[in-house]
């Protein structure tokens, strides 16, 4: 899959000489101070400090040698076709899932259920649980779903293994204590009673789009969850496993909550919950075989060209489930297409059987187009070339559940995924726009269209065509506050997230200050001055934080936000002395740990205390040194951070990096992009020689 990077023309800033020098090591910058070892089980576990110790800029020669190789590697990962997908990880609930899914359906297979199992076993800690990411703490439904995985593969309850998932769930407080989410597989499982699960009724879907608590109130990703859950949930299935799990049940004690007032919004969603169920118990029949048939339909319309639902594992799954109980047969056109579908997904190595939750090719291209530009790699060299090409053939060009807020607005603009043509993105458009900007007006590599390669650069008229229709498509997608969200404009009405049913991670799909920024640059690199620009900017100014920095809806957290809106406000036209700009450099400069590097703990979308707080990651130094650059900055910080990111590269010219740095769902989900540890320090180092003169532009 990987494409072979040699012959590829390189910038001739990065000497062969340079290439080729050994790795430089912490001796060849000079003093350096010593780094405590440390351990993140609290908040202030990661000490820093003011850097008092000389140090002088980083040899050019050292940085040089680490972005060409950081490029070449780069370079290697991408596939024969133009793009690039680095694995997207998660935690293992995904893989659980996936095993009871097929259980549910009939078809789990010997060989999925013992490498998905030794998976799961492989991200077991010491203490017997397993967490949201890597390094997390104990995580109660997390441990509970692999726990059940594990039965399932044969593991006996009284292994030292699952003795000490028992005890930490127990003490957690057993099945009951677990998330809705987690409670339904139960429940699918013959573990748990449906009658003890909050409602959502299939007639969610028969709501007006005026009416609160409509499906379109929802971010699109739960919208398509709760739809294909609501039908699960009216037919109540239960397939009972050949054991139970007694050994997680934990007696309540027979206490009963306290009444809650209907003067608050817990307790008028406890009466509606309570009326649900007895609608539950005996709906109108007409009325309930109108949702089934409205939902079910709702269902197919959304399955993508490669068999998912929005390109996610949660609604793929439940909307599996919701057609198998509507009687779809598993031999049925859609149903095969969403399993083959989710073999694409599937990664299966050493290390087990997993699948990934998504798959990021357009985001990943984007991002590595970028990075290459930055690294001096230039237009017109075939890697690029192909990229560009692949980039404007997924430009999509029909409606989705966008148009349903932005009636009157023309389709455009890119999707994370491969295919999710119903949801693209306005995060990845406007990633994809910056990057074809750099690229698309290059004149094309001789002989490439001449050969008839069939990857050879889209025509001039091509790739602005797609450019103008993305770049209107995000300019109509702008919310009445100014600001950008992900997949929706003004997706903001909170009513939804007051339900108790839906515990499972974000529900809507405000505007978010990284979003924002991506938006803010791509304009300005277009010239697109003028109101929509000037609302963003005053967006971004309105959302900073006290403390100088930006919080990061999509990737951890505040460094992300931070590393990302100083760029796009100094592309804006914002003077580099301007206060908010000066505020979060101050915040970057104070975040930065003794060995040169940032990073921030996912804990910190809990918890204040962690913000900025953490291991240093490659991905997250490279955020804070991208926006250092932007503004031109020359200290001893920006200098530590570079040698860092040097000494950190390992020989093959890649970084490594354990630590999840991507968010899906802010407390809730979270994702390793295996890319991110490889693209931005390429970006930073790049724009970091090009800022000291040392690379072409």
């Amino acid at each position: 899959m990987k494409a072979d990077a040699s012959g590829k023309s390189l910038p001739q800033a990065l000497s062969q000489s340079a290439l080729a020098s050994s790795r430089p090591t912490a001796a060849s910058f000079g003093p350096t101070e010593s780094v405590e070892d440390t351990q993140l089980s609290e908040p202030g576990a990661v000490r820093k400090k003011k850097m008092t110790a000389t140090r002088g800029e980083v040899p050019h020669e050292h940085v040089e040698a680490a972005l060409g190789a950081g490029r070449d590697a780069l370079l290697r990962m991408q596939s024969v076709e133009g793009w690039w997908k680095g694995e997207l990880e998660t935690n293992v609930t995904i893989d659980a899932e996936d095993l009871l899914l097929r259980q549910f359906l009939g078809i789990r297979t010997e060989v999925q259920t013992d490498t998905t199992a030794t998976w799961i076993r492989s991200r077991q800690r010491d203490d017997g649980t397993w967490a949201k990411y890597a390094g997390g703490p104990p995580d109660l439904s997390s441990t509970v779903e692999a726990y059940l995985a594990l039965r399932l593969a044969g593991d006996p309850p009284d292994a030292a293994h699952m003795r000490a998932a028992t005890s930490f769930v127990r003490a957690a407080g057993g099945l009951g204590a677990t998330r809705v989410f987690t409670r339904i597989w139960l429940a699918l499982s013959g573990l748990w009673e449906w009658e003890k699960l909050p409602v959502l009724p299939p007639e969610i879907v028969l709501l007006p789009r005026f009416v609160p608590l409509n499906v379109y109130d929802f971010a699109c990703w739960a919208r398509q969850t709760i739809v294909a859950v609501s039908v699960v949930g009216a037919h109540r299935p239960a397939r009972p496993l050949p054991m139970d799990l007694a050994e997680l049940v934990v007696a309540s004690g027979g206490a009963s909550k306290p009444p809650v007032s209907v003067r608050t919004w817990a307790g008028r969603f406890e009466l509606l919950d309570r009326a649900l169920h007895h609608y539950e118990r005996h709906p109108v029949r007409s009325l309930r075989r109108l949702a089934l048939a409205r939902a079910e339909r709702w269902i197919i319309e959304r399955q993508e060209a490669d068999g998912s639902w929005g390109g996610i594992q949660p609604p793929w799954v439940y909307s599996l489930m919701a057609l198998h109980l509507q009687g779809y047969a598993l031999d049925d056109p859609v149903m095969r297409a969403g399993f083959e579908g989710l073999e694409r997904f599937t990664i299966a190595d050493a290390s087990g059987r997993r699948i990934e939750a998504c798959q990021s090719p357009v985001w990943d291209t984007a991002l590595a187009l970028n990075a290459l530009s930055d690294a001096g790699v230039e237009a017109t060299d075939p890697a690029i070339s192909k990229a560009e090409a692949w980039l404007v053939r997924e430009e999509i060009s029909v409606r989705g559940d966008w148009a349903v807020r932005r009636p009157d607005l023309a389709p455009g603009g890119w999707a994370f995924e491969f295919h999710n043509d119903h949801y693209p993105d306005i995060d990845d458009t406007a990633e994809v726009l910056l990057a074809l900007s750099r690229v698309h007006s290059a004149p094309e590599p001789s002989g490439l269209r001449a050969a008839g390669n069939a990857t050879c650069r889209p025509s001039t008229t091509e790739s602005e065509d797609a450019i103008s229709r993305g770049v209107a498509w995000v300019l109509g997608m702008q919310s009445r506050d100014g600001g950008w969200a992900a997949f929706d404009a003004d997706n903001t009405r909170t009513l939804c997230t007051k339900l108790s049913f839906c515990d499972f991670g974000e529900l809507i799909d405000p505007p978010s200050a990284d979003v924002t920024a991506h938006v803010v640059e791509m304009l300005a690199t277009f010239g697109r001055r003028g109101v929509a620009l000037d609302r963003g900017v005053a967006w971004l100014l309105d959302a900073q934080e006290d403390d100088g920095s930006w919080f990061g809806r999509w990737g951890a957290n505040y460094v992300y936000g931070t590393g990302h809106v100083v760029p796009a406000l100094v592309s804006a036209g914002l003077p580099v002395g301007h206060p908010a700009i000066r505020r979060a450099v101050v915040w970057l400069e104070k975040h930065q740990n003794v060995d040169g590097g940032w990073g921030e703990d996912l804990r910190s979308y809990e918890d204040v205390s962690w913000r900025g707080r953490g291991e240093s990651t490659p991905s997250q130094t490279a955020w804070a040194l991208l926006a250092l650059i932007a503004v031109g900055e020359r200290s001893q910080v920006m200098s530590h951070g570079v040698q860092w990111l040097v000494e950190a590269q390992s020989s093959d010219g890649t970084w490594d990096e354990p630590q999840f740095t991507g968010t899906g769902f802010p407390g809730d989900f979270y994702i390793n992009y295996h890319l991110y540890r490889q693209v931005f320090p390429v970006m930073a180092l790049g724009r970091y020689l090009r800022s000291r003169g040392a690379t072409d532009g």
